[in-house]
Protein backbone atom coordinates (compact mmCIF):
# COMPACT_ATOMS: atom_id res chain seq x y z
CA UNK A 1 0.00 0.00 0.00
CA UNK A 2 1.15 3.19 -0.94
CA UNK A 3 1.30 6.20 1.45
CA UNK A 4 1.41 9.84 1.25
CA UNK A 5 2.35 13.10 3.19
CA UNK A 6 0.27 16.16 3.31
CA UNK A 7 2.84 19.05 4.94
CA UNK A 8 1.55 22.30 6.45
CA UNK A 9 4.07 24.96 6.06
CA UNK A 10 3.88 27.35 8.95
CA UNK A 11 4.63 26.18 12.35
CA UNK A 12 5.50 22.93 10.60
CA UNK A 13 8.06 23.02 8.01
CA UNK A 14 9.14 26.66 8.76
CA UNK A 15 9.39 28.42 11.70
CA UNK A 16 7.79 31.04 10.95
CA UNK A 17 4.30 31.81 13.27
CA UNK A 18 5.88 34.38 14.92
CA UNK A 19 5.79 37.25 11.44
CA UNK A 20 1.64 36.53 12.03
CA UNK A 21 2.06 37.72 15.54
CA UNK A 22 4.02 40.61 15.11
CA UNK A 23 3.62 41.80 11.22
CA UNK A 24 1.84 44.94 12.05
CA UNK A 25 3.78 46.00 14.47
CA UNK A 26 6.25 45.78 11.99
CA UNK A 27 4.66 47.47 9.12
CA UNK A 28 4.24 50.06 11.88
CA UNK A 29 7.91 50.15 13.11
CA UNK A 30 8.39 50.72 9.06
CA UNK A 31 6.97 53.71 9.45
CA UNK A 32 8.18 55.06 12.53
CA UNK A 33 5.32 54.55 14.66
CA UNK A 34 5.58 52.65 18.21
CA UNK A 35 2.38 49.85 18.23
CA UNK A 36 0.36 48.88 21.42
CA UNK A 37 2.49 45.95 23.46
CA UNK A 38 -0.57 43.57 22.25
CA UNK A 39 -1.26 44.64 18.74
CA UNK A 40 -0.22 41.14 17.37
CA UNK A 41 -3.13 39.51 19.73
CA UNK A 42 -5.34 41.58 18.45
CA UNK A 43 -4.99 41.59 14.95
CA UNK A 44 -4.61 37.74 15.11
CA UNK A 45 -8.31 37.01 15.01
CA UNK A 46 -9.03 39.28 12.13
CA UNK A 47 -8.84 38.77 8.45
CA UNK A 48 -6.27 41.03 6.49
CA UNK A 49 -8.86 43.46 5.39
CA UNK A 50 -10.29 43.76 9.75
CA UNK A 51 -7.00 44.31 10.68
CA UNK A 52 -6.06 46.92 8.17
CA UNK A 53 -9.44 48.87 9.07
CA UNK A 54 -7.86 48.70 12.79
CA UNK A 55 -4.63 49.90 12.04
CA UNK A 56 -6.17 52.38 10.21
CA UNK A 57 -8.33 53.48 12.46
CA UNK A 58 -6.00 53.00 15.97
CA UNK A 59 -3.04 55.19 14.20
CA UNK A 60 -4.49 57.37 12.55
CA UNK A 61 -2.76 56.17 9.24
CA UNK A 62 -4.06 58.46 5.99
CA UNK A 63 -3.86 55.35 3.83
CA UNK A 64 -6.63 52.97 2.58
CA UNK A 65 -7.46 49.83 3.52
CA UNK A 66 -5.99 47.84 0.29
CA UNK A 67 -3.11 50.18 0.53
CA UNK A 68 -2.43 49.07 4.19
CA UNK A 69 -2.76 45.33 3.10
CA UNK A 70 -0.59 45.80 0.41
CA UNK A 71 2.18 46.79 2.55
CA UNK A 72 1.67 44.34 5.18
CA UNK A 73 1.66 41.64 2.51
CA UNK A 74 4.96 43.19 1.37
CA UNK A 75 6.47 42.60 4.93
CA UNK A 76 5.55 39.00 5.02
CA UNK A 77 6.42 38.96 0.96
CA UNK A 78 10.02 40.04 2.73
CA UNK A 79 10.27 37.48 5.73
CA UNK A 80 9.58 34.83 3.72
CA UNK A 81 11.30 35.26 0.97
CA UNK A 82 14.71 36.67 2.96
CA UNK A 83 14.25 35.52 6.64
CA UNK A 84 12.18 32.22 7.30
CA UNK A 85 13.69 29.32 8.42
CA UNK A 86 12.94 25.29 8.75
CA UNK A 87 12.18 24.03 12.30
CA UNK A 88 15.27 22.01 13.34
CA UNK A 89 15.64 18.72 11.37
CA UNK A 90 12.28 18.56 9.06
CA UNK A 91 14.51 18.83 6.11
CA UNK A 92 16.22 15.63 7.28
CA UNK A 93 12.62 13.73 7.79
CA UNK A 94 11.50 15.20 4.37
CA UNK A 95 14.79 14.31 2.27
CA UNK A 96 14.59 10.70 4.10
CA UNK A 97 10.65 10.42 2.85
CA UNK A 98 12.27 11.71 -0.57
CA UNK A 99 14.71 8.94 -0.34
CA UNK A 100 11.69 6.51 0.28
CA UNK A 101 10.12 7.43 -3.13
CA UNK A 102 6.72 8.67 -0.49
CA UNK A 103 4.84 11.74 -2.46
CA UNK A 104 4.53 14.66 -0.78
CA UNK A 105 2.10 17.46 -0.90
CA UNK A 106 1.54 21.11 0.78
CA UNK A 107 -1.60 22.49 2.28
CA UNK A 108 -0.88 25.80 3.26
CA UNK A 109 -3.20 29.13 4.74
CA UNK A 110 -0.15 31.52 3.19
CA UNK A 111 -0.32 32.30 0.23
CA UNK A 112 1.85 30.74 -3.16
CA UNK A 113 4.53 33.70 -3.71
CA UNK A 114 5.92 33.47 -0.13
CA UNK A 115 6.21 29.88 0.28
CA UNK A 116 7.18 29.41 -3.08
CA UNK A 117 10.02 31.98 -1.91
CA UNK A 118 11.22 30.47 1.36
CA UNK A 119 11.23 26.96 -0.57
CA UNK A 120 13.30 27.97 -3.36
CA UNK A 121 15.95 29.87 -0.92
CA UNK A 122 16.36 26.77 1.29
CA UNK A 123 16.31 24.22 -1.98
CA UNK A 124 13.45 22.24 -1.15
CA UNK A 125 10.61 23.28 -3.52
CA UNK A 126 11.79 19.76 -5.37
CA UNK A 127 10.31 17.77 -2.53
CA UNK A 128 6.85 18.77 -2.86
CA UNK A 129 4.75 17.08 -5.92
CA UNK A 130 2.55 20.37 -5.38
CA UNK A 131 1.72 23.10 -3.03
CA UNK A 132 -2.09 23.51 -2.60
CA UNK A 133 -3.14 27.24 -0.68
CA UNK A 134 -6.56 27.57 0.81
CA UNK A 135 -6.58 31.13 -1.03
CA UNK A 136 -6.70 29.10 -4.71
CA UNK A 137 -8.63 25.95 -3.48
CA UNK A 138 -11.05 29.13 -2.15
CA UNK A 139 -11.97 27.16 1.34
CA UNK A 140 -9.59 27.23 4.50
CA UNK A 141 -8.61 23.94 6.69
CA UNK A 142 -12.00 24.26 8.02
CA UNK A 143 -13.46 22.41 4.79
CA UNK A 144 -12.16 19.30 3.64
CA UNK A 145 -11.38 20.90 0.18
CA UNK A 146 -7.50 21.17 0.14
CA UNK A 147 -6.77 17.76 1.82
CA UNK A 148 -8.99 15.96 -0.85
CA UNK A 149 -7.04 17.60 -3.45
CA UNK A 150 -3.83 16.58 -2.26
CA UNK A 151 -4.85 13.59 -1.94
CA UNK A 152 -5.67 13.22 -5.88
CA UNK A 153 -2.26 14.53 -6.50
CA UNK A 154 -0.37 11.76 -4.93
CA UNK A 155 -3.05 9.32 -5.79
CA UNK A 156 -3.37 8.21 -2.21
CA UNK A 157 -6.81 7.03 -0.13
CA UNK A 158 -7.21 8.40 3.28
CA UNK A 159 -6.32 5.51 5.00
CA UNK A 160 -3.04 6.20 2.83
CA UNK A 161 -2.61 9.62 3.77
CA UNK A 162 -0.89 11.43 6.41
CA UNK A 163 -0.89 15.14 7.65
CA UNK A 164 1.69 16.68 9.27
CA UNK A 165 0.20 19.80 11.14
CA UNK A 166 0.23 22.14 13.85
CA UNK A 167 -3.14 23.62 14.37
CA UNK A 168 -5.96 21.62 16.07
CA UNK A 169 -9.15 22.67 13.70
CA UNK A 170 -6.90 21.65 10.52
CA UNK A 171 -6.14 18.48 12.17
CA UNK A 172 -10.06 17.67 13.29
CA UNK A 173 -10.98 18.39 9.45
CA UNK A 174 -8.61 15.92 8.57
CA UNK A 175 -9.16 13.46 10.72
CA UNK A 176 -13.19 13.39 9.91
CA UNK A 177 -11.69 12.72 6.44
CA UNK A 178 -10.21 9.60 7.36
CA UNK A 179 -6.59 11.20 7.09
CA UNK A 180 -3.99 9.72 9.39
CA UNK A 181 -2.67 12.86 11.75
CA UNK A 182 0.74 14.00 13.05
CA UNK A 183 0.85 16.94 15.46
CA UNK A 184 3.90 18.92 15.46
CA UNK A 185 4.94 21.37 18.35
CA UNK A 186 4.47 24.88 18.09
CA UNK A 187 4.47 27.94 20.82
CA UNK A 188 1.80 29.82 18.90
CA UNK A 189 -0.66 26.81 19.44
CA UNK A 190 0.37 25.97 22.88
CA UNK A 191 -3.28 26.38 24.42
CA UNK A 192 -4.05 23.63 22.33
CA UNK A 193 -1.34 21.21 22.60
CA UNK A 194 -3.56 18.72 25.09
CA UNK A 195 -6.29 18.74 22.36
CA UNK A 196 -3.92 18.31 19.44
CA UNK A 197 -2.09 14.90 21.52
CA UNK A 198 -5.45 13.57 21.94
CA UNK A 199 -6.33 14.50 18.14
CA UNK A 200 -3.40 12.85 16.74
CA UNK A 201 -2.09 9.17 15.85
CA UNK A 202 1.30 10.50 16.23
CA UNK A 203 2.34 13.53 18.20
CA UNK A 204 6.24 14.98 18.38
CA UNK A 205 7.31 18.27 20.11
CA UNK A 206 10.10 18.45 17.89
CA UNK A 207 11.67 17.05 14.56
CA UNK A 208 14.82 15.68 16.24
CA UNK A 209 12.65 12.06 16.90
CA UNK A 210 12.23 12.33 12.91
CA UNK A 211 15.25 9.62 12.76
CA UNK A 212 12.09 6.64 14.33
CA UNK A 213 9.05 8.77 13.30
CA UNK A 214 8.94 7.01 9.62
CA UNK A 215 9.22 3.65 10.91
CA UNK A 216 6.19 5.07 13.81
CA UNK A 217 3.96 5.88 10.28
CA UNK A 218 5.07 2.66 8.87
CA UNK A 219 3.97 0.73 11.99
CA UNK A 220 0.81 2.22 12.51
CA UNK A 221 -1.00 1.31 8.79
Amino acid sequence: MSTGFIFDVDGTILDSMGIWMNVGELYLKDMGIKAEPNLGEILFEMTMNEGAEYIQKKYNLNLTTEEICTGINNRVYKFYEKEAMPKPKVIDFIEQAYENKIPMTIATSTDRPMIEAAFKRLHIDKYFKKIFTTTEVGHGKDKPDIFIKAMEEMETTPKQTWLFEDGAYSIETAKQLGIKTIGIYDPASEKDQEKIRNLTNIYIKNWTEHKTLLKQIQNNK
